[in-house]
């Protein structure tokens, strides 16, 4: 009786390993998922509050000053941009 072999016994065994592979996949994935989603919010409320996560107002902020890019200026009337 150590070593019984059969359909049943084998179909179950091998079910158990799809089982165990199937299962352990998916937490893989869900626990990556759950990673960057924590990471993306980390990152998220950095950007919107940067003095909570050590940083000051200013030192995240990027790119040419008005001063030196200037801004657009429309050159037409609204009504004469949708005729």
């Amino acid at each position: 009786m150590s070593n019984i072999s059969g359909a049943f016994t084998n179909a179950a065994e091998t079910y158990g390993r799809f089982l165990e592979v199937f299962i352990d996949g998916h937490w893989w994935v869900v626990g990556d998922a759950l990673e960057n989603v924590g990471k993306t919010t980390k990152r998220l409320g950095a950007n919107a509050y940067p003095h909570l996560y050590g940083g000051s107002a200013s030192s995240g902020l990027r790119g040419s000053s008005p001063v030196k890019a200037g801004y657009a200026k429309p050159c037409k009337e609204i009504a004469k941009r949708f005729d």
